[in-house]
């Protein structure tokens, strides 16, 4: 016999609906709320495969068993609906991206309602709504109108920001340029991953996918839209303590933003040099920033980046050619391939011809190029020491350029070089020497002037000391984060709340005229000028503002990530007209740490992670948001494999759709296999078989509480399921049913708190067991299996809630509490063991001493057996658990 499980699932989603049984309850301060969410999807027109649900499984049984342990749930979801793939389906089709996103979003509601989750979706969102966007580019002009406030580390209003009296006195054109300069938001002309084909810039993440698709990328400058985003890194980093997130997630933000100490030290030019950089205005002298200034005197040569503004003031004529044809190889790479050079990886650059001066030595120093180094990162020039930095080592030797030692092991003989006051060569007063590898540890230096002799900690600081004296350097803290490259030449985005005039200054939408709309379209390919498709539609673009002001629209869109940075604050008030959300309405339900539980992929730990984190800590700034961290404790999901092991993809053919498995199986057995895979967060691959497994226990439950023919055929009575009537007698062995009923309770509402599914799932399973036995079981197991049942197949425990005759649905019924005295053990079973091997098992008193317990192993027959013809050695006894006997 099998379960009806379609007609029994389609029966309760539609009373779900239409009684609307997860709707989120009013916000009552007297009740503790739970904010479960899930990082929403983007709707592609292939709808859902079996990987998606798991994380909205996962959430789903968290928010159905809170609401049954007293708690206001929110359980929202919602559509990340702008972006590349929509707008590239219409420049093929001629489909406007909006046709094309409604019906992927219909799609993709009909699958998530098929499988049971219990969502309010009187809450949802799209963030191509008119409605909502309004409200990202309310959150972007915020942005824009605020500065960040060195002092108090935190935003402030832009027209808090004061204006130096030399400014006021130099105009207003200097005004207005002071404080551009500052806002949070601003125009700035950055190299950036620009797709020709496409017409549009693509963000690092994306840069793989299409490059995989035959597309070419190259790294081009372009005026683009920014956010500050590093005035916030030391808060960024500091605040992660503030999350209850996975240890791997946290490593990688820590490392993108890349926090490090040192100093900034500044090589001059020759006088040739500083009269070009003057013309050009460019500072007087090339600064860099390093970790290690105790290496100070091992610089034997410098690397710029190819798109440093001082490549063009050192390249000497001969080197003109070569310098040149390098720049233009490296814009065909990505960042992330010449960020993923490593220290052993074939280095490539040009000599430019020119050189800058020792700071200290005034020795002549020659300046390469080499696109291993990054405008984004630090300066975008690097002070090179082969001796004690291996990417510099493999550079020097590739190149033929001076290895200089000026660092020692602590324990190597460095006395008479300590004696040295000026650098030396390292062969010709100390034992040690760079040679075969890079020295990169720290020591003691060596041929360094007036800190040799000092361990690296106080030469470095002797160093800064010396560098600031001087006036030729400072101490300093780095950031390898960058500020956020915000514009997409795109039309299905966004647009951008802002215009210019003729002079190009800049002129923000009223936040009362809000949306600033999309407008219709029927050409979305991108402008020949490389601008977005919006740029076509001139109408849209020049317009008259009300005090007669002619001005251009910014034509470049928002990227997909501006959408997805504040939905869940959206969620808490969606239909809000006059607020990004009520105050009290986000004190309720973020509470004091923000959303309780935030799940989704590992994907997104740096970059829609930061940059939620980022806007969030601007709204917390200027009030609109109460805490300092929007997601409280985030977990990823693993990846669920094809059959095959591989990834699934429409390429490989190994994608399954849940609708085939919910078809074959329903949704429960789809909900339950799901988890009971493995632990969420690990790996693991799909198996149509091992479904089964689930399947069968679900139909064991049917079975168990409803009468059925020797067929195996349910008996039905007006139409409905008939109870087995004997299953609510008491058992003979009430201990043992007490025992099995209580400890299951416990461990699955343990296994629940901790996320730990699968553990659940066999704990109800080996319940089953035990009771399927007995038969007769009492009323209260019969009616505690169902609501523990529930959170995970929500619809077969419906359906036994109503047979036992309960109003409403099991969504509102109580959670079940235990009782640990009945879960107090008289006996346990202690394994018997021959030289590690076990051979035989005996249920024993509990705590019974240890010649009790190696009496009764020796009394046991297998380990009789065992033990013949041997000489016992040795009998280890632990208490409660085993006898080990040691023979030859």
């Amino acid at each position: 016999m099998s379960y009806p499980f379609s007609s029994i699932e389609k029966k309760w989603q539609e009373y779900w609906e239409k009684e609307k049984t997860f709707r989120t309850p009013p916000e009552d301060p007297s009740r503790p709320k739970y904010y479960v969410l899930d990082m929403f999807p983007y709707p592609s027109g292939q709808g859902l495969h079996v990987g998606h649900p798991e994380g909205y499984t996962a959430t789903d049984i968290m928010a159905r068993y809170k609401r049954q342990k007293g708690f206001n749930v929110l359980h929202p979801m919602g559509w990340d609906a702008f972006g590349l793939p929509a707008e590239r389906y219409a420049m093929q089709t001629g489909i406007h991206p909006a046709e094309t996103t409604k019906k992927n979003i219909d799609n993709f509601r009909r699958q998530l309602k098929s499988l049971g989750f219990s969502y309010d979706w009187d809450r949802e969102i799209n963030t191509t709504d008119e409605k909502y966007y309004r409200w990202t580019q309310w959150i972007f002009l915020k942005v824009f109108n605020s500065f960040f406030d060195e002092k108090e580390k935190k935003a402030r209003p832009i027209t808090e920001l004061k204006i130096p009296a030399d400014v006021k006195k130099a105009g207003d054109d200097a005004v207005r340029e002071y404080v551009n300069a500052r806002r949070l938001a601003y125009i700035h002309e950055a190299p950036v991953n620009y797709c020709p084909e496409l017409g549009t810039v693509l963000a690092n993440e994306e840069v793989d996918e299409w490059t995989s698709k035959g597309y070419t990328v190259v790294r081009r400058p372009m005026k683009q839209w920014m956010l500050r985003i590093t005035a916030y890194a030391e808060r960024l980093l500091d605040d992660l303590e503030l999350v209850d997130w996975p240890r791997g997630t946290l490593e990688l933000q820590k490392n993108w933003i890349g926090r490090s100490t040192g100093a900034t030290v500044f090589f001059p030019y020759n006088d040739a040099t500083a009269k070009k950089a003057a013309k050009a205005g460019l500072p007087e002298a090339l600064e860099i920033f390093t970790t290690r200034p105790d290496t100070l005197f091992g610089v034997s040569y410098m690397v710029l980046a190819p798109e440093h503004p001082a490549v063009a003031i050192l390249t000497a004529p001969k080197e003109k050619e070569a310098v040149n044809a390098y720049i233009e190889a490296t814009t065909k790479k990505s960042e992330l391939e010449r960020t993923a050079t490593g220290a052993t990886d074939e280095k490539t650059g040009v000599f430019t011809g020119g050189y800058v001066l020792h700071p200290f030595t005034e020795k002549k120093i020659p300046v390469w190029i080499s696109d291993y180094v990054l405008m984004g990162y630090g300066t975008g020039a690097i002070m090179s020491v082969p001796g004690h930095d291996e990417r510099d080592f493999a550079f020097a030797k590739k190149f033929n350029l001076p290895i200089l030692t000026v660092v020692a092991p602590a324990t190597a003989d460095a006395s008479s070089a300590s004696k040295s006051k000026q650098p030396s060569s390292p062969k010709s007063d100390q034992a040690f020497s760079v040679t075969d590898a890079a020295f990169t540890d720290e020591g003691v230096s060596v041929n360094s002037d007036f800190i040799s002799g000092l361990t690296t900690s106080d030469a470095k600081a002797k160093m800064i000391a010396e560098l600031q004296k001087r006036k030729i350097g400072s101490a300093r803290v780095n950031y390898k984060l960058r500020d956020w490259l915000f514009s997409r030449q795109r039309y299905w985005g966004e647009p951008i709340p802002i215009s210019f005039d003729a002079d190009g200054n800049y002129y923000h939408e009223d936040e009362t005229s809000l949306p600033l709309k999309l407008p219709p379209s029927e050409d979305f390919k991108p402008a020949d000028t490389g601008e977005s498709p919006l740029a076509r539609i001139s109408d849209w673009v020049e317009y008259t503002d009300s005090k007669g002001r002619r001005l251009r629209r910014e034509t470049n869109t928002m990227p997909q990530w501006a959408g997805s940075c504040w939905y869940y604050l959206r969620y808490i008030d969606p239909d809000n007209d006059t607020r990004l959300v009520d105050e009290k309405k986000e004190a309720y339900w973020m509470g004091e740490n923000g959303v309780d539980l935030y799940v989704g992929g590992a994907e997104h730990a740096v970059l829609h992670l930061l940059y939620a984190r980022f806007w969030h800590k601007v709204l917390f700034d200027l009030g609109y948001a109460r805490t300092p961290e929007p997601f409280h404790k985030l977990v990823h999901q693993g990846l669920i494999l094809g059959e095959d092991g591989q990834k699934m993809s429409k390429s490989r053919g190994n994608v399954v759709n849940p609708d085939d498995v919910v078809s074959q199986y329903g949704a429960d057995a789809f909900r339950l296999y799901e988890m009971f895979m493995g632990p969420l967060e690990v790996m693991k691959p799909w198996s149509s078989r091992a479904i089964e497994g689930v399947y069968r226990f679900l139909t064991r439950i049917y079975r168990f509480y409803f009468q059925h023919d020797r067929e195996m055929n349910v008996l039905l009575e007006n139409g409905r399921p008939v109870l087995n009537a004997s299953i609510f007698e008491e058992p003979e062995d009430i201990e043992r049913r007490d025992r099995a009923l209580h400890e299951t309770i416990k461990n699955v509402t343990d296994n629940i708190e901790r996320m730990h599914f699968n553990k659940a799932i066999s704990d109800m399973m080996a319940f089953l067991n035990e009771i399927t036995s007995m038969q007769k079981i009492g009323k209260q197991a019969v009616e505690t299996l169902p609501v523990l049942l529930s959170p995970f197949a929500p619809h077969i425990a419906e359906e036994i809630w109503q047979a036992l005759g309960k109003e409403g649905s099991i969504s509102t019924a109580a959670w079940p509490t235990y009782d640990a005295s009945k879960i107090v053990r008289n006996e346990v079973e202690v394994v018997f063991q021959v030289n590690g091997k076990i051979r035989g098992k005996q249920s024993m008193p509990v705590d019974a001493d240890d010649k009790t317990l190696e009496a009764a192993a020796m009394d046991n027959e297998q380990m009789k057996k065992n033990l013949e013809g041997k000489t016992i050695r040795k009998v280890i006894v632990v208490k409660n658990k085993l006898v080990n006997v040691v023979a030859n």
